[in-house]
């Protein structure tokens, strides 16, 4: 089985809080006709800071998209090896064992892409496949977890690296006006990620299954409007509403599967606002506290768009508490609608916790009698 290692997350240090965020708008948009929306939906996502690139004086001004580009590539190649050295590391594994490089982002473009770079300047071999993926938003975290697990399902001894780079200050349109692009200024924050997914061996997610569902005629909800000052941002009002058709999706999912997704032990959950996790914990008829890792994430960095599901799913490692065995679905969401799905088991040699402590030892089992007849 495929084993879903722990992430490693990396954020900027300039940090802009919610009430910096609403002192903006205020002050930028003080004629908007509609700011008094602006501010409500900005308030109600719940994001207490983000962390951005450049300080936020230096975030505001739009020198032009071909500078912009310039330091999306600059900056992903001055933070994404650290982050790569320290997923490998936790997989315990090297550069010279991965077989493939999944590299998603949203947020800046560049060819041949970065894994191209990060071949020749961290030791990957000339053979390792490249799979770099931009333009599934938000879902290509879930997508790229996804493709890892079918890559080694196709060749059982690979390791497959992914790595989600996503810069969302870089998209920031200061003369763009509309309502869905004011809420995304206060959303959306910076962030890089990167995880191993082990062919053999591996503490993590062992992988079982996974799946995709697109809801029908929706894929200008959520898009790019690409213009010579770069990539506008459009999100539809109606967005918060596609739960309702992915929780069913979800479950079919887990029920193709033998489980029933409503009563799961962990969920690993793309945090594109809390509208989305209240609707879904209703649809999908689980508790609020089951979505806790995707709060917090959405509360401590904003949606990183593709990096949220690395960084949730950093957050079940961290505290420690997911027994051996315990079965959990991980899913992004993003443009199309695109929902991208994953079944798996908290696994560990020896049947430790996610923190890798020792399980309490079992009170001593009864002397079993005669062996059940097949």
């Amino acid at each position: 089985m495929a084993t879903l290692c722990k992430p490693t997350v990396s954020v900027p240090d300039h940090v802009i809080t919610m009430e910096q965020t609403l002192d903006l708008a205020r002050t930028v948009h003080a004629d908007h006709p509609q700011l008094g929306l602006a501010l409500r939906l900005i308030e109600n996502t719940g994001v207490a800071k983000r962390h951005l690139l450049r300080p936020i004086e230096e975030t505001l001004r739009h020198p032009g998209f071909e500078h912009r580009n310039s330091v999306y590539e600059a900056e992903a190649k001055a933070r994404v090896p650290a982050v790569i050295q320290q997923a490998l590391q936790d997989a315990e594994v090297r550069a010279e064992d991965i077989d493939v490089i999944i590299f998603v982002s949203c947020t800046g473009f560049m060819m041949p892409s970065l894994t191209a770079w990060l071949i020749n300047e961290m030791d990957f071999r000339t053979d390792v496949r490249q799979v770099p993926i931009a333009q599934l938003g938000c879902a290509a975290g879930g997508a790229a977890i996804n493709r890892a697990h079918d890559f080694c399902t196709a060749y059982p001894e690979a390791n497959a690296l992914i790595v989600a780079c996503e810069f969302c200050s870089l998209c920031y349109q200061p003369t763009d006006v509309n309502v869905g692009n004011l809420l995304s200024n206060g959303l959306f924050g910076d962030g890089l990620a990167a995880a191993v997914v082990r062919g053999r061996g591996g503490i993590g997610v062992e992988l079982e299954r996974n799946g995709s569902y697109l809801v029908p005629h929706t894929e200008d909800w959520i898009a790019y409007d690409v213009r010579d000052t770069g990539f506008h941002f459009k999100l539809d009002k109606r967005v918060p509403g596609t739960m309702e058709p992915l929780a069913p999706a979800l479950k079919e999912l887990a029920a193709d599967h033998g489980w029933d997704a409503t009563a799961l032990d962990f969920y690993i959950i793309h945090a594109g606002g809390p509208r989305i996790l209240d609707d879904l914990s209703m649809f999908l008829g689980v508790e609020p506290e089951a979505f806790r890792f995707s709060r917090a994430t959405l509360t401590e960095y904003g949606n990183i768009a593709s990096a949220v599901v690395l960084d949730a799913l950093r957050r079940l490692f961290e505290e420690g508490s997911t027994e051996h065995s315990a079965k959990g679905i991980l899913a992004g969401f993003g443009p199309g609608i695109t929902a991208e799905m994953s079944l798996g088991r908290w696994s560990v040699p020896g049947g430790r916790r996610a923190s890798g402590m020792p399980m309490p030892a079992p009170a001593p089992a009864p002397t079993p009698g005669p062996a059940p007849r097949a």
